[in-house]
């Protein structure tokens, strides 16, 4: 019975596994051949997994908040059966009836999964973690963050020598070890108990109408929505600024791990400096700062590829650290009672990022010529609108 056993290593159990979510990219292009559907098309399944990730968590959060065991039992079965049922798919089936059960497997079913798996660990880590609660959740989010680059060159060995069918009952079947440890360790400090009342008397209604929580909902969507503008697009905008250049290929197989260890360092970075500072908000006024100041660096010096790593990896920190400082931040506005509610609530944030985000650019592509330049400056002015709002509703008020 210690913060460790009890919450830390069962938060990372879980987040390791249903973070590699963010490996979509490794098999997008075999799954898409496998079943002879396009990239676009098939890429609408990763959309649907965030979105079902968002709103499952904004659903689940009574549920979380009376029996992490039961939710973390649920987030168990319904990641697994995702993983399962998508390697099944593309193992039995082609064309179009493909693709709509990969919407249902990987997007809807393994999205719930995402959901109520990346809600259920965090306020048992506020708990146990009382007087550090900006590293516990960034303990635990970064395993969300990190399991791209643990899971990718799996990922890409299991394809290369067995196939994609077998790659996704392999994981599956590994994750779903992993995730069952972690929900018999999962458990909250002996004698925290749960208020039934003020659980069933929590309004969704209320925190709708309360300006502060519209305002941390507003930034953490546009931090989303802007990340995954450019995140998603990252090896192409790579070969884009070093076609040509002998070092193409080292810099596209290299960036990619260096950006996905930013976005783990500023999960547990940016949350742990938060419980050093008066206002943990702060944290997302320093993000949005520098994401503008590096987007308008690259759009004027647009020819120059190393800005553009910095400008990934400046992005990659800024939209890690914006998910593991937003449980601590909430908390800090709204106490602890209803925690999990309203991180869920929050969190409907990013279903709404998750399909507005990466369809934005591929539109600005299309109507452009393929100018990820337009992307970077459409990026930086929705971070400055961003940047108005923390200051205006999010940023503590002098007393």
């Amino acid at each position: 019975m210690n913060k460790w056993t009890r919450a830390a290593i069962p938060a990372l159990l879980i987040h390791c596994s249903i973070g590699t979510v963010y490996c979509w990219s490794t098999f997008k292009q075999a799954i898409a051949e496998q079943i002879g559907m396009s990239t676009f098309a098939v890429g609408w399944a990763f959309s649907l997994a965030i979105f079902f990730l968002g709103m499952s968590a904004a659903f689940a959060g009574k549920i979380v908040e009376m029996n992490i065991h039961r939710s973390s039992l649920i987030s168990a079965v319904c990641f697994t059966v995702g993983m399962l049922g998508t390697g099944l798919t593309i193992y039995l089936f082609k064309g179009v009836l493909a693709l709509i059960l990969i919407y249902i497997f990987y997007g809807c079913i393994m999205g719930i999964g995402l959901g109520i798996g990346y809600l259920t660990p965090v306020k048992t880590l506020m708990l146990w973690f009382k007087d550090n609660k900006g590293l516990a959740t960034g303990i635990s989010i970064m395993g969300f963050g990190l399991a791209k680059a643990i899971a990718t060159p799996i990922m890409e060995l299991l394809q290369n020598k067995l196939g994609i069918s077998p790659m996704f009952w392999i994981l599956g079947a590994i994750y779903f070890v992993m995730m069952f440890a972690g929900h018999k360790l999962l458990k909250k400090p002996e004698g925290w108990v749960e208020d039934k009342t003020t659980n069933d008397s929590f309004k969704v209604s209320s925190m709708f109408k309360n300006k502060t929580f519209i305002g941390i909902w507003l930034i953490f969507y546009i931090n989303i929505h802007c990340g995954l503008m450019l995140i998603t697009y990252e090896k192409q905008l790579l070969n884009e600024k070093f076609a040509g250049l002998a070092i193409l290929a080292a810099v596209v197989s290299i960036v990619p791990s260096v950006t996905a260890i930013c976005n783990a360092l500023g999960r547990i970075g940016y949350s742990t400096v938060s419980d050093k500072m008066k206002d943990r908000a702060t944290v997302y006024g320093i993000i949005f700062l520098s994401c503008v100041a590096l987007c308008g660096l690259s759009a004027i010096f647009s020819g120059s590829g190393f800005i553009v790593i910095a400008l990934l990896m400046v992005i990659n920190l800024g939209y890690g650290g914006g998910f593991s400082t937003l449980p601590a931040l909430l908390e800090s506005r709204f106490g602890m009672k209803n925690i999990s509610k309203i991180h869920g609530l929050s969190l409907s944030a990013w279903a709404v990022a998750g399909i507005t985000g990466n369809n934005l650019s591929e539109i600005i592509l299309s109507h452009t010529g393929n100018n990820y330049t337009v992307i970077i400056i459409t990026a930086m002015a929705l971070y400055a609108v961003a940047g108005v709002i923390y200051f205006l509703m999010v940023k503590a008020k002098k007393a």
